[in-house]
């Protein structure tokens, strides 16, 4: 469903599709404003495309006929791709007809919003509720993705170009004859924003160019006006909003295209679709530093400061008047604009489809590479234990404590040792390897005070890919003294909270593996993205990574036949600290998935089912709920202490914490 797809030439993501034999049936508006102009849509013979009428002409505020919608969502599909705004009225709608329909394929989402904006009620609540429930997002540009990932996207987003057609916009058949006056153009809809001002202010600096304006707009007028007073109305061709069909002989006519853009508190450049077809014509392209504009381009085009018309002046000389230049940026041009492609933005749709669906090619587990992380901090007798049934596999092990016994025990062993030179916790530390490792490769996180063998390492590889939507796995785990250790857990949640406080947890269902010994499949880390290290230091990563995999459709499981020997917290000397970091975990969990008012009501059960237990325990159980009770009422987060090199942002309401020591354990 796209509003935007009532431009023939961006249903070109939609042919490319099937071309890679998919089938694909599009929902578009019966007609839109792009460009300054209106835009009805117009089918070519046997394309699978549906208008639907729309009310309301504000991408955000507009709705669908919802009959078309409704038609649609009642076939059978395998994803649904939503091309609207996480917040947008349409993406509700859609959502909505989809709840109502009951239909079950996986839904995902657009999302070029580059300001992080706080919208008001209701539409923060419908983009809270699209993103976390969406099985994929993609984005123009990447602070879009940051910001929705921030927002509830439980994944990764995915950065993909908007299109080019590499047929339509193409150098010109024919040797250009050097225009006796360089031509320096604009295209885009004349509003204050984009910046044209800027480029008739340039361009009375530099009295050897002239400008020609491709588009129209609520500033046409004033334009009109400033050229006259700038003194370069002679010089100045506006030839009113342009068809799609007509933009590449205009590229064609100019000696450089310039993008001016100009950030505004409610606006800023998002992708920039005009530079990259300027570039495919083999047309030099300058632009402002606007939003998005220097990342779409990169090092194909000239980057000014958005505003300065001196700059820009300076940027269009340099262009026009040197030969070298313009052919340097005509050659990296061209070569930027190939990336866009349509069959490669397809190729990147494909991928993000089979994610969002579980359909992948089989692989067989040899011909897939293993990576195996270990996060150490001291104790270099436990990591000598762990390496030394793991020696015949490709293994990193992330030093935290950057301790030379550490270092020498991981060269002695022949494998990868990794300082990075801060205490960051273990999320931080996975984070470091999974930068350096193999990205193509299954990932296994193996604590330093856990030991597995190769056997039971083939196993895990062999269930993990005997399921195609399992993102990962752990084998059974034994202590010391060979008894047996909880390895699945159910996720923390604010009603689960009251659950376990009524002494009835074992209920529940929804579960995770821990880390201690885990394996991660590669296209659920690409999929769901690194671990969290940002708000987490220790205990909790693998369960927030673990829920974000869930709501994106993946499932965790144990392999009774697999077995590890697990010491548990080892490596740590203060069990009180170690517990403060679990409740402290715990409250991050909640607030980032729930919210603040789902962290109080959590909060409540926790201090509720240890009062209870304070007052019905007697000796060092009841002790310890009276304690427990203590450290909710005050706040885990506010309590605990981490070292100086792993603070981050508390939760609103709760100081800095302070000190601790790294170590992974199952949770308590």
């Amino acid at each position: 469903m796209s509003h935007s797809a009532v431009v023939d030439a961006w249903r070109e993501r939609e042919r490319a599709l099937r071309r890679l034999g998919h089938r694909v049936d599009v929902v578009s508006a019966a007609a839109w404003s792009e460009g300054g102009r209106r835009v009805a849509l117009s089918v070519r013979p046997d394309e699978p495309v549906v208008p639907a009428r729309t009310i309301g002409s504000h991408p955000a505020l507009f709705l669908y006929d919802p009959r078309p919608l409704w038609r649609a969502l009642g076939r059978p599909v395998d994803v649904i791709d939503v091309h609207e705004e996480p917040f947008a009225l349409a993406t509700a709608e859609v959502l909505l007809l989809r709840w109502l329909r009951r239909q079950r394929a996986p839904y995902l989402l657009y999302s070029a919003q580059n300001l992080d904006k706080r919208h008001p009620v209701p539409f923060r609540w419908f983009e809270r509720m699209a993103l976390r429930h969406a099985s994929g997002l993609n984005v123009c540009n990447e602070a879009a993705g940051h910001i929705a990932e921030r927002k509830g996207f439980p994944g990764r987003a995915r950065t993909i170009d908007l299109g080019t057609d590499l047929n339509v916009y193409t150098p010109p058949a024919y040797a250009v004859t050097p225009r006796e006056v360089p031509v320096v153009g604009f295209a885009g809809r004349l509003d204050a924003a984009k910046g044209a001002d800027v480029l008739l202010r340039a361009v009375a600096l530099e009295p050897a160019v002239r400008v020609r304006l491709a588009g129209d707009g609520p500033e046409r007028h004033r334009l009109v006006e400033l050229a006259e007073g700038l003194g370069v109305a002679d010089r100045v061709e506006l030839l009113g909003a342009l068809a799609p069909e007509g933009l590449p002989d205009f590229y064609h006519s100019l000696d450089v295209l310039v993008v001016p853009s100009l950030t505004t508190p409610s606006w800023v450049e998002q992708f920039g679709r005009v530079a990259l077809e300027a570039m495919a014509c083999g047309t030099p392209v300058v632009v402002s530093d606007s939003g998005a504009l220097p990342e779409v381009v990169g090092e194909a085009a000239i980057v000014v400061a958005e505003g300065d018309a001196a700059e820009l002046a300076k940027a269009i000389g340099a262009v026009v008047h040197d030969p070298d230049v313009a052919q340097r940026l005509r050659a990296a041009g061209l070569a930027r604009a190939a990336t866009t492609s349509w069959d490669r933005v397809a190729v990147e749709h494909d991928a993000m489809y089979r994610a969002a669906t579980k359909q992948w090619s089989t692989d067989v587990t040899d011909e897939r590479g293993l990576e195996v992380v270990v996060v150490a901090y001291g104790r270099p007798e436990l990591l000598a234990s762990a390496l030394e049934p793991l020696g015949a596999l490709s293994v990193t092990v992330v030093d935290n404590s950057s301790s030379p016994d550490v270092r020498a025990v991981a060269e002695a062993a022949g494998v990868r040792y990794v300082d990075p030179g801060r205490n960051g916790g273990f999320g931080a530390g996975v984070n470091e390897a999974l930068r350096r490792v193999d990205p193509r490769a299954d990932v296994l996180l193996v604590n330093p005070d856990a030991v597995v063998g190769t056997g039971d390492v083939a196993l895990l590889r062999a269930a993990l890919l005997a399921e195609p939507d399992l993102a990962s796995v752990g084998p059974t785990q034994v202590d010391a003294t060979g008894t047996p250790a909880r390895v699945e857990w159910p996720f923390p949640s604010p009603l689960g909270t009251w659950v376990e406080a009524a002494g009835l947890g074992r209920l529940r269902r929804s579960r995770y593996v821990i880390g201690a010994v885990l394996l991660l499949r590669r296209e659920a880390i690409e999929h769901v993205g690194p671990f969290d290290d940002e708000r987490f230091f220790l205990y909790a990563e693998e369960t927030d990574w673990a829920q974000r995999a869930s709501l994106l459709g993946w499932r965790h499981a144990v392999v009774p036949a697999a077995r590890a020997t697990h010491v548990g917290a080892a490596t740590s000397t203060d069990p009180t600290r170690r517990e403060g970091h679990f409740h402290a975990a715990q409250e991050v969990y909640l607030r980032k998935h729930f919210g603040a008012l789902g962290w109080q009501v959590a909060r409540a059960g926790q201090v509720t089912g240890s009062t209870v237990r304070g007052v019905l325990l007697r000796g060092e159980r009841g002790r310890s709920a009276r304690s427990r009770a203590r450290l909710y009422l005050a706040g885990p987060v506010r309590s605990e202490v981490r070292p100086d090199d792993a603070r981050r942002p508390a939760p609103t309401g709760t100081a800095r914490p302070d000190t601790a020591t790294p170590v992974r354990s199952e949770a308590s």
